[in-house]
């Protein structure tokens, strides 16, 4: 066959890695994934030919995450035409692309996932001199025979083109990957390395080292580490990386002799070395004969791969037999199957063989079933990792499949599957008839008629509404998504949330991704809005709105949202599935009412962050230093300006606040306003901005150090008589400014401007030249330091907050003073600041020049490593680490869960929570937690219950209905406020009041129009004077 132009040949692999020197990231569009492979990762990425084979439901979904991750090209290849069936899953195919190409008719919406990619389609022929123009070859469900050609020609290439063979079947799936004879990764976990600061290092074979116990060391037995700063042994810097033993929380030993090394004086890093791992793959020949140990993804599934292992190898028999997948629900074809499967089972070594009884069967049978049929949901978790695979083939970062990875999620089936009769399972030639042949018309019909909510129309709702159009969910009757995003689009969303287009930055997320998802399925229907999910919305999400509920789905960011909307899930007794990803880690979670835990019974520990007196005084790691540059940029340009337009917006209001509460903090608050606005800060010029920032510079990064140095020598010591610059603390040097210094002009340069952002001040043209803005720095005149005595600086890390005040002061009077330069200033009518709000994606706002100017200068007091302006932003941005692969994954986890709450009739062991790092590769399934229950008498509750009382009852009514369960009720609350106690003589005034009364009078509450009922917790005991925590209890008042 013909090829066009474009596919007649392809730039070699040297062409290739010179380009990928030349390539220029967008840091901007691709901040988040550069957090978690790093330059030089996605630089081997950009100079990367891909070809992916195949354009089903798995295939464009592998495309979309490859074009999405940013490689050079990608030739999408099919020679097959486009039918209704494949609107099932494939998503960007429409009824009007019936009867064209798979890869022509798709080409162009996959090139606007990311312009930066050339993608290409193709109907060639998959001859040697074609596949020698790429680096990576995916083939997506390609007969074993051809597949088996392709790799061995791959293989026995210099270099190896990386090979990768995927195929699904209904909720099965197969991924097999060739990297070649050796293939070395750089990188296996992708995680920073573990570091510890050095208390004291032993002479002796083996040594033992002592870290200080901030944090708990994390090394493992085995792993090797290197030194730096060491003083007094300092043989041990710059040695090749040591071997560690014995490692345990705070220490650990090291596999050499130092007796002959110099005797450990003081400081010193640890820092784990990450080695390189070559791996050995075999061709796909040689691994179907003999496929070593395959990756385990179920918990409950230890047999299962070796059974899936020979399940493919005789589906791809029975095609080349028949001439067609295996039937649904056709018995006839799944004995062949399973008749074919024991076969090549007998063929393999006995090390290999599966153990096919009864149970293995049965299994063999489901996909047997399965095989005619494809489920997005499959398709879009396979995309993330085979996608992920080819990453790591360009990369050279993260562990590869090692070499097989099969994975079933039977439980998703109907119950009972195989007795359900051929019809159920037969299409009407519509575009669900490929779900329809796994699932059947039944699961089909309730798909259709669903009302979700989704919160959140960001990376994972993108995702998720791409799945429910493809899945058919809402298409039907009162079936409605209604999905909520407060947020609008940024520039960084498009690299992961790929319904949305460089055109739609500004709009809405959740219209744009309505808008997006019509184009993918006409039929859906979404109800598209702009509010967050919270306690200030449920006027919006009332009631009814919950109660008409059958799903809840969760595609948030934070946690306070997820719990909040945990919290409704169990109130209203709806199902919540929940999800969130970290890089290339990935978590699923099933809250299924009366059934699991909720998602807020568990919860992370909280982050450990540093003490203050770390951060201001005694920084020990680049964090530190990122954190104090965050707080300073944010109190010098948008909280102090902020305060001082409070003022200058009600001035006697202002003062009075101030006057009630004379303190500290008040006096703190009130030299800030009165610094930008009639103090030393005050700017008139563009040449007054940068005496400013000049002289910031001299006090942060000069005189405060040089102060500390005076009040802490490097040779003074503690109450106890130890060095006081031990261990994690580091002895600080002064700077001394020099415009000459990119690094001191850069911070200059971006505080000047800000500053004059802040006043309203003219942007001069010479503004933008650093030698010139070094130059002018140099100009300014700065008085010399002065030591002072009697300054105290905090030392405890227990204290709140820095300390850097002279002892004694009387912050009454001082505040007084304060007030009187307020009044006495002459400001314009009007007058008012312009506050800066930190805004890290704008590489044009010299935000980031400030903060990692500010950082980096701090790092170089304190001898700490600096970090270029990415790294500054990741950091002091908060940047959470996010790829579109792991997205992927955890959709399409979650929806196939969605399967299982539609059926209805599933148990708790049929649900499954995860854990994957597509990294290692790791996935840990296994079935959710049951809730706690509660007993007493005939009794039973758990946190998914709510006692309901119907009518407008009095206190005492509400205390005879406890009475009743023989439980005592001694105590009313609603909210805050106490309804009833019978501690209070006084309350037996309410015990013929009615609860409804007592809410608008006590608790103060006004129960909105909308709302037939409100809440109390009742505190009771038992007969013995035990307390029994019972459920929530509602009090429906109204329309009884």
């Amino acid at each position: 066959m013909k090829r066009s132009a474009d596919q007649q040949s392809s730039p070699s692999p040297a062409a290739n890695k010179k380009q990928a020197k030349m390539v220029e990231i967008d840091e901007n569009l691709h901040s988040r994934q550069l957090a978690v492979y790093g330059r030089e990762a996605m630089r081997r990425m950009a100079g990367a030919a891909v070809l992916i084979s195949g354009l089903n439901g798995l295939g464009v979904e592998i495309a979309k995450n490859v074009i999405l991750a940013g490689v050079r090209s990608v030739t999408i290849h099919d020679t097959a035409d486009v039918r209704t069936r494949d609107l099932a899953a494939q998503f960007y195919l429409t009824e009007a692309d019936v009867g064209r190409n798979r890869a022509e008719a798709c080409k162009d919406k996959l090139q606007e996932l990311n312009t930066a990619v050339a993608v290409h389609a193709s109907t060639a022929e998959l001859t040697d001199d074609f596949l020698k123009g790429f680096q990576v070859v995916c083939l997506v469900a390609t007969p074993l025979a051809e597949s088996k050609r392709i790799d061995e020609f791959c293989h026995k290439q210099s270099p190896v083109i990386s090979f990768i063979r995927a195929e699904t079947r209904g909720v099965f799936a197969s991924v097999f990957t060739d990297f070649g004879p050796s293939f070395t990764t750089f990188d296996q976990d992708g995680e920073e390395p573990h570091t510890g600061i050095i208390e004291s290092i032993t002479s002796g074979n083996p040594a033992m080292v002592t870290c200080v116990e901030d944090e708990r060391l994390e090394f493992q037995d085995g792993q090797l580490v290197t030194f730096a700063e060491v003083q007094g042994m300092t043989e041990l810097n710059g040695h090749k990386p040591i071997k560690v033993i014995n490692c345990k929380r705070a220490s650990f030993q090291l596999d050499i002799d130092t007796s002959s090394y110099g005797d450990y004086a003081r400081s010193g890093i640890v820092t784990q070395f990450k080695e390189p791992k070559t791996l050995v793959f075999k061709t796909l020949a040689e691994s179907l004969a003999d496929p070593g140990e395959m990756l385990l993804t179920d918990f409950a599934k230890f047999d299962r791969p070796a059974v899936l292992h020979v399940g493919f190898q005789a589906l791809d028999a029975f095609e080349a037999e028949h001439g067609h997948a295996p039937r649904p629900a056709d018995k006839a074809d799944a004995a062949a199957l399973v008749a074919l499967a024991k076969k090549i089972n007998e063929g393999l070594a006995e090390a290999a063989r599966a153990d096919i009884g009864e149970g293995a069967e049965k299994v063999l049978a489901l996909l047997a079933h399965c095989a005619s049929g494809e489920l997005n949901p499959i398709s879009a978790m396979f995309g993330g990792v085979v996608g992920q695979e080819i990453v790591k083939a360009m990369s050279l970062k993260f562990h590869p499949v090692d070499q097989w990875l099969y994975f079933d999620s039977a439980e998703s089936l109907p119950t009972g599957v195989l007795d359900l009769g051929a019809d159920e399972f037969a299409g009407d030639g519509g575009r669900y008839d490929a779900q329809i042949a796994v699932m059947g018309k039944g699961m089909q019909a309730k798909l259709a008629t669903m009302n979700l909510f989704l919160v959140g129309a960001g990376a994972l709702g993108c995702e998720f509404l791409k799945n429910f159009a493809m899945m058919g969910i809402a298409t039907s009757g009162p079936g409605c998504v209604t999905v909520t995003d407060d947020d609008v689009i940024e520039k960084s969303n498009l690299s992961r949330q790929f319904l949305f287009r460089d055109w739609n930055i500004g709009q809405a997320k959740s219209t744009c991704a309505a808008d997006a998802t019509h184009k993918l399925n006409a039929g859906i229907k979404i109800n598209a809005l702009q509010n967050r999910v919270s306690p200030e919305t449920e006027a919006v999400f009332n009631d009814k709105f919950w109660q008409g509920l059958d799903l809840v789905i969760n595609a948030l960011d934070n946690v306070n949202a997820r719990l909040y909307v945990d919290a409704r899930c169990v109130y209203f007794g709806k199902p919540l599935l929940e999800s969130g990803t970290l890089g290339p880690k990935c978590n699923t979670q099933m809250v299924i009412p009366n059934m699991t835990e909720n998602y807020g019974a568990s919860r992370d520990p909280p982050e450990k962050q540093a003490p203050m007196c770390t951060v201001h005084s005694f920084p020990h790691n680049i964090d530190h230093c990122l954190t104090w540059a965050r707080s300073e940029f944010e109190g010098l340009l948008e909280k102090a300006p902020s305060e001082a337009n409070a003022y200058l917006a009600d001035k006697e209001k202002y003062i009075a606040a101030i006057r009630a509460n004379p303190d500290a903090a008040a006096r703190e608050q009130l030299e800030k306003v009165v610094d930008v606005l009639v103090g030393d800060s005050v700017c008139r010029t563009f040449d007054e901005c940068i005496a400013w920032a000049r002289l910031r510079f001299q006090d942060y990064f000069h005189n405060r150090i040089a102060q500390l140095v005076y009040t802490f020598p490097e040779d003074a010591s503690t109450s106890t008589g130890a060095p006081f610059w031990s261990a994690p603390k580091r002895f600080p040097t002064a700077l001394n400014f020099s415009g000459k210094d990119a690094s001191h002009a850069s911070f200059l340069q971006g505080a000047a401007i800000l500053k004059a952002e802040v006043h309203g001040i003219a942007r001069p043209d010479y503004a933008s030249d650093l030698v010139a803005m070094g130059a002018k720095g140099d100009a300014v005149v700065v008085a010399p330091f002065e030591a002072r005595k009697g300054v105290h600086i905090e030392t405890d890390p227990k204290a709140e907050k820095k300390r850097m005040i002279v002892a004694a002061a009387d912050d009454e009077s001082l505040i007084e003073n304060l007030i009187e330069r307020l009044s006495a200033a002459q400001l314009a009518p009007g007058f008012k600041l312009h506050p800066v709000e930190f805004e890290k994606d704008d590489d044009s706002n010299y935000h980031m020049e400030v903060i990692a100017g500010l950082a980096n200068m701090r790092a170089r007091n304190y001898s700490v490593t600096e970090v270029d302006k990415l790294k500054a932003k990741l950091i002091a941005g908060r940047i959470i680490p996010a790829i579109a692969t792991a997205t992927a994954v955890a959709t399409g986890l979650v929806c196939l869960e969605v399967y299982k709450v539609v059926a209805g009739d599933k148990k708790i062991e049929d649900y499954r929570n995860t854990f994957a790092n597509l990294a290692l590769p790791l996935f840990a399934m296994c079935e959710p937690i049951a809730p706690k229950s509660l007993k007493h008498e005939n009794l039973a509750w758990s946190l998914w219950d709510r006692w309901t009382l119907v009518g407008d009852l009095t206190v005492a009514e509400v205390l005879a209905w406890f009475e009743a369960k023989n439980l005592r009720a001694y105590s009313i609350s609603c909210g805050q406020s106490l309804l009833y106690n019978n501690i209070f003589p006084k309350h037996k005034d309410r015990l013929d009041k009615t609860m409804s009364s007592l809410v608008g009078t006590v608790a103060k509450m006004e129960i909105p129009a909308w709302r037939d009922h409100f809440d109390v917790v009742v505190a009771c005991e038992d007969e013995n004077d035990e307390d029994i925590d019972v459920p929530l209890v509602s009090i429906k008042f109204r329309g009884n």
